[in-house]
């Protein structure tokens, strides 16, 4: 069991020095930053796109998947990937294949961290805040599966760059019956969410993303964006309520329910309705993912 003997504040500086010197990631495949670079120039054509992304079977794979998912209800199959290019549009597909470079970054192989579970439970919560935001009429649908997608970001640098921590974490949440936020405080002096936006801003990704990604538990307290972080708690409380994409990590999620008026939703009734009346939705997005 690690020791905890420094101060909160003092486990904190040390957490961010660590923070601070992740420069380097391991390498994107070249597919991805090809296509990443096509797609910032809304002149290229298609089919120069296709051939760039064909080249990696995983990527292409991985974007039909997510193109014939059930967020958009799409009654013709997407099967190739330069129809994918014309339903999803350039700005969702880089959006997706941003994602999933981050995703292929931080794969690590662990016993600590089940990654199949982890990454399912992230690309629920990121396509179910999409679908939620488009039906109650939120707009920033591609920035909100981001957000959703990369909303646990923290977990994954946690246990990629803080093992001895990591593991701790785990001991005390099983031994102290406390939950993961409150021992990631003590023994981090920082939690997940904390560690998530530390590294988007560190990255100069959108504001926007950081703070949705910092108050992704708790999206009253935040001043701006709160809309957007709170349909990403929304869709990360929903996997746990319906049973399906859930994560060891959030087993003691508490919904906000300040997100009833943030959200227009008007009394908690209409909310709890609202969630079960998409529990077909959740489980078909479960179903429709091959990765």
């Amino acid at each position: 069991m690690l020791k905890l003997e420094a101060t909160t504040e003092q486990r904190r500086e040390k957490t961010e020095l660590v923070l601070a010197n992740i420069y380097t990631l391991p390498p994107i495949p070249k597919a991805m930053t090809g296509a990443m670079k096509l797609l910032d120039n809304s002149a290229v054509c298609i089919s120069t796109i296709t051939n760039i992304i064909s080249k990696d079977q995983g990527l292409v794979t991985k974007i039909l998947t997510i193109a014939n998912s059930p967020i958009y209800g799409l009654q013709r199959k997407v099967t190739s990937i330069d129809f994918a290019v014309m339903v999803l549009g350039f700005t969702e597909l880089k959006n997706i294949i941003s994602v999933l470079s981050m995703a292929d970054a931080f794969k690590s192989k662990t016993d600590s961290l089940n990654q199949k579970d982890f990454w399912l439970h992230s690309y629920i919560t990121g396509s179910g805040a999409k679908r939620l935001s488009e039906e109650i009429g939120l707009g920033n649908s591609g920035e909100i599966f981001v957000a959703g997608l990369l909303h646990d970001l923290g977990i994954n640098i946690i246990q990629r760059y803080f093992k001895p921590e990591f593991r701790a974490i785990n001991e005390m949440v099983k031994s102290n019956e406390i939950g993961y936020l409150e021992a990631e405080e003590q023994v981090l002096g920082l939690t997940h969410q904390e560690m998530g936006q530390f590294l988007i801003n560190k990255w100069n990704l959108p504001e926007s993303l950081g703070e949705t990604i910092a108050f992704h538990h708790q999206p009253s307290t935040l001043k701006d964006n709160v809309e957007l972080a709170s349909i990403v708690h929304l869709a990360d409380f929903m996997t746990q309520r319906l049973e399906v994409g859930c994560f060891q990590w959030d087993d003691d999620i508490k919904l906000d329910k300040n997100i009833i008026d943030i959200l227009k939703f008007r009394n908690e009734s209409n909310l709890n309705r609202f969630m079960d009346s998409h529990a077909e939705l959740f489980k078909s997005q479960l179903l429709s993912v091959t990765f």
